[in-house]
């Protein structure tokens, strides 16, 4: 950690007149949420507005990519910043944790969702939120535990989905991959207001088809997702998929439309260092991913300047220097970094990509020491181990 720490050099202004780095404006907001906006500077201690106000700049944190607007949301929500929990509203205390759990602050996200429980047990918002923050640092028994709780208190789709992605992490592909198709099978999901629904569900089985190599039918669910409902985690989900089996001219194709966030920028520089020197890619193209790549390396830089940020962006860079500079052996620190933190298939798997490439038997001993102690069955990382 101190090795990567030693990257980060502080930059110390001349004068109190230079400027550091402009903020971004909210730009291409609603008129709703220009409203909320207005609402919350005129009544800031209203519980309502402030959920609302921070939801939308959450929103817009994911779908940028720019955890600023994070810091927004944090702030809508600051009239209870220094009340004890135990005088915070519950939905105060939820929202944000969710803001934390986007953060990657999993610890103190786990602890005021606790809190928030202990007050309004029947939250089923907390509960998934807890549920999904367990499971990401592989803690599925305690996971399981909160979805049967999800299960008890909200709808049951939503309990049933959610152990049913828990089954296919352990390797129990055929009980999660039935139970998400009987729920995809319910008449009522076919309504138009349920593609939301219907385009997470079919995710959490290509996500399941991956873990047992079956890449036609995650390729067909993946497919599905996309024409129910685009969403950006789907994209970035389909678009590492299509790199894993060698189809990275389609990438370019299925991010066009996306905010420049450093995880769509991640995904065009690593399809244009798979297709570089290929015709097929044209000058066009190498020129765009060459520009995604160098703004991607700019960003990274930047962020490293700020303490404590490196471990945020460690499955990130991993990546850039696994699929883009080529050097396996930073990309190992920063993966084992980044397994400290999360433990989502991806994590394990970049980690056990880049200890292959390192040729470091060591550090293949880790990841295979890693998925026993989680318990994840993962046929991708077997094939790359």
């Amino acid at each position: 950690m101190a090795a990567l720490a030693a990257h980060a050099v502080p930059r110390v202004p001349a004068s109190d007149d230079e400027v550091v780095e402009t903020l971004p404006v909210v730009a291409g907001w609603s008129s709703q949420q220009h409203r909320l906006r207005r609402e919350l500077a005129q009544r800031p201690k209203d519980e309502a507005t402030a959920i609302a106000a921070a939801s939308a700049y959450l929103e817009l944190a994911r779908e940028r990519g720019d955890a600023r607007y994070a810091g927004y949301a944090m702030g809508a929500l600051q009239a209870w910043e220094a009340a004890p929990p135990a005088q915070t509203p519950p939905a105060v205390l939820v929202m944000r944790a969710t803001i934390a759990q986007f953060l990657h602050d999993f610890d103190g996200a786990e602890a005021t969702l606790k809190v928030a429980l202990a007050r309004r047990p029947n939250d089923a918002q907390a509960w998934i939120t807890l549920a999904t923050i367990l499971r990401v640092r592989g803690r599925y028994n305690e996971s399981d535990a909160a979805c049967r709780s999800l299960g008890r208190v909200g709808p049951a789709l939503y309990g049933v989905a959610c152990l049913a992605e828990n089954a296919g992490l352990r390797g129990n592909h055929d009980e999660a991959r039935q139970a998400l198709q009987a729920l995809l099978a319910e008449p009522a999901l076919r309504d138009a207001d349920k593609a939301g629904t219907r385009q997470w569900l079919l995710t959490s089985l290509a996500e399941v088809e991956e873990l047992a190599g079956r890449q036609a039918e995650a390729d067909a669910a993946y497919r599905k997702a996309v024409a129910a409902q685009r969403s950006g985690y789907l994209l970035l989900a389909y678009s590492d998929y299509l790199q894993r089996v060698g189809r990275h001219a389609e990438i370019p194709k299925l991010l066009a439309d996306e905010a420049r966030s450093d995880a769509v920028l991640l995904r065009l520089a690593i399809a244009g260092a798979a297709a570089r020197g290929k015709s097929a890619q044209g000058a066009q193209g190498a020129q765009t991913a060459h520009a995604a790549a160098e703004e991607l390396r700019q960003r990274f830089e930047a962020a490293a300047l700020r303490p404590g940020t490196t471990a945020l962006h460690a499955r990130e860079e991993a990546m850039f220097a696994l699929d883009v500079q080529n050097d396996p052996k930073r990309a190992l620190e920063l993966a084992r970094l980044n397994v400290r933190l999360q433990r989502e298939p991806i994590d394990l798997l970049v980690f056990a990509r880049a200890a292959s490439a390192a040729n470091d038997s060591a550090a293949r001993g880790e990841v295979k020491a890693l998925m026993q102690q989680i318990g994840l069955k993962d046929a991708r990382v077997d094939a790359t181990l």
